[in-house]
């Protein structure tokens, strides 16, 4: 039965992206996001960061180098130095990524795709033994012990070369598996596993408002009552995303350095890689296996284990299971957004995994915050 009902959605899906493509250049333009996806998938592409809409949905940043370097750059010299930003010297560390005491065009480019290959990332991977995105010292010190093969009680540089190999790979990418078939992968995507249909609002856009339970069922939360005075940081995730997880100690310290400035919400959506869809190994390995969720208790519970596991403190709300505001929001497997006192969205970040990107969200934050 489901292979019958996929060969109908890829045959559905494949006139409705044959009658676009066979529109013209001009229509070709159009093309929903979900369509560029689907072709790629026919295509034998197992969605890598230059793939499907990860090609193209890309980040929004009413907040960027050009907007900022106008409205800071006083003595038009092409960067911004600390005496032409009215912040805290916090803030402006924060933004100086390089740390060269002046903002240039390098500490706002985000280019670079959330699971791109570096020897930190390497290292997180094989020290985050629990997969709940924080390195604790337990784990610090098994991964030197594991490294540690001679029991010498140092690592040489061999050790650590033979602990962290030369980054390989057409796409340089962390955490994220080859291999699932066509159909898996158009399950996934009809399905919204791998990504919502839609595509989202845009910066500008005023933010969809919905109001959905917590986690625990205290509360019924309106983002309409969450806009005011301070920012919201609206975050979409699930658990079986391995690479929401590895950015959830980025999420929760994120939270701890502005919860004073900005109110963090977080909706939890439907699963990415359940058991019964597109399982991954490395979900296995920390013991996150689970079916996806047919009921919403059974979404609940999840969310409940989630956010023990990754130790949220921020507000867990779960997405009913129509799928409504991770629909709209183009919220799956993960994203975040921004939003303005005026209810407008102010950052949208790329799709996740590849554009989840805490640190370019955090630069919006303290870009809206300043009072120039």
């Amino acid at each position: 039965m489901i292979r019958h009902v996929s060969r109908q959605l890829i045959l559905v899906a494949g006139i409705v992206s044959f009658l676009t493509i066979a529109g013209g250049k001009a229509q070709a333009q159009e093309r929903p996001e979900w369509q560029e996806m689907y072709w790629d998938i026919l295509r034998g592409s197992h969605l890598g960061p230059n793939d499907g809409w990860f090609r193209t949905a890309v980040s929004q940043n009413k907040y960027n180098w050009p907007s900022t370097l106008k409205r800071y750059d006083a003595n038009k010299n092409g960067e911004i130095e600390r005496s032409e930003f009215p912040s805290s010297d916090v803030d402006f560390a924060r933004l100086d990524r390089d740390h060269n005491g002046v903002l240039g065009w390098s500490d706002f480019d985000f280019s670079a795709h959330a699971l791109t290959m570096s020897p930190g990332a390497m290292f997180f991977n094989r020290a985050d033994a629990d997969g709940d995105g924080k390195v604790t010292k337990e784990e610090f010190d098994a991964l030197f012990g594991r490294m540690d093969a001679g029991k010498t009680g140092y690592l040489s540089l061999s050790d650590l070369q033979a602990g962290f190999p030369q980054p390989g790979g057409r796409t340089g990418s962390l955490a994220i598996q080859t291999g699932p078939s066509k159909e898996t992968l158009i399950k996934g995507l009809f399905r919204q596993e791998i990504g919502s249909l839609q595509p989202g609002p845009n910066v500008g856009d005023k933010a969809p408002r919905f109001s959905l339970k917590t986690f625990d069922g205290k509360e019924d939360i309106s983002l309409s009552k969450l806009i005011g005075p301070k920012p919201v940081v609206l975050i979409f995730g699930n658990f079986t995303c391995g690479p929401f997880r590895m950015q959830a100690g980025n999420v929760e310290k994120l939270h701890a350095m502005y919860e004073d400035r900005a109110t963090f919400v977080m909706v939890y959506v439907r699963e990415a890689h359940p058991t019964d869809g597109w399982q991954m190994e490395s979900n296995d390995r920390v013991g996150v296996t689970l079916s996806q969720p047919k009921t919403y208790a059974e979404r609940v519970g999840v969310a409940k284990t989630c956010v023990s596991r990754l130790g949220f403190d921020f507000p867990v709300l779960v997405d009913t299971m129509d799928d409504a505001v991770g629909a709209c929001y183009s919220g799956m497997p993960s994203r975040m957004y921004l939003i303005d006192s005026d209810g407008k969205v102010a950052f949208k970040s790329g799709r996740g995994p590849f554009g989840f990107k805490p640190a370019e969200l955090e630069q919006s934050l303290i870009m809206m915050l300043q009072k120039k």
